[in-house]
């Protein structure tokens, strides 16, 4: 194997280890989620365990990051970024940057809702910002009560209730930056929990 690529993979276990840190997940839920065992990632991120495709796959589901971004692979001169939307709480999030820390960008999308919901306010750590590409978005924030319409933009502090939804009933399509702490809570969130929000999480 030549010293190029033994670097490359000396890098895997402590570029792995840093990226379960900072999502906040432990190695018993890695385990449990990716079906490879605690004991194995381990040695894996302490550089004990080679990185190979079989165990880097589950974990590039798992985080949902291009596989090239857990080993540190070299662009390869590609511009696009490749689009795999993902599906929650009846809304889809389109991932619009693909490094694996730091603040994230999604195109989010709102399903049209013939008969209005009730919305449930919630609150997480973070800090969101939005902007409305098509359709009407309902935005509560504390106690306002707000209608975005195509072109406007809104920024807030999670640790407010809120909540996003339609305000008319039609699909809303919205540009969302969210810090690590609220893409947890919109995008990682336990797919077994069922949704506290209405429409939409904010």
């Amino acid at each position: 194997m030549d010293p190029e690529t033994d670097e490359v993979l000396d890098a895997v276990g402590p570029r792995l280890r840093a990226l379960r840190r900072h999502r906040g997940i432990t190695l018993a839920a890695l385990a449990a989620t990716t079906g490879v065992s605690e004991s194995t990632l381990s040695r894996l991120e302490s550089g004990q365990r080679r990185a190979t495709l079989e165990l880097l796959l589950p974990l590039a589901r798992t985080y949902d990051v291009p596989l090239d971004d857990l080993v540190g692979a070299p662009r390869t001169g590609d511009p696009r970024i490749h689009l795999t939307p993902i599906r929650k709480f009846g809304m889809t999030f389109v991932p619009l940057s693909r490094r694996p820390g730091g603040t994230h960008a999604f195109k989010m999308i709102i399903p049209a809702q013939p008969e209005p919901l009730t919305p449930a306010l919630q609150t997480h750590d973070g800090f969101e910002w939005l902007y409305v590409l098509d359709g009407r978005l309902r935005l509560i924030v504390g106690e306002r009560d707000l209608t975005l319409p195509p072109g406007e933009a809104a920024e807030f502090d999670t640790s407010l209730p809120h909540w996003l939804g339609t305000a008319d009933g039609g699909v809303v399509e919205l540009l969302i930056l969210f810090d690590p702490q609220g893409m947890r809570a919109h995008v990682h969130a336990d797919p077994h929990r069922p949704p506290q929000g209405g429409t939409g999480r904010g």
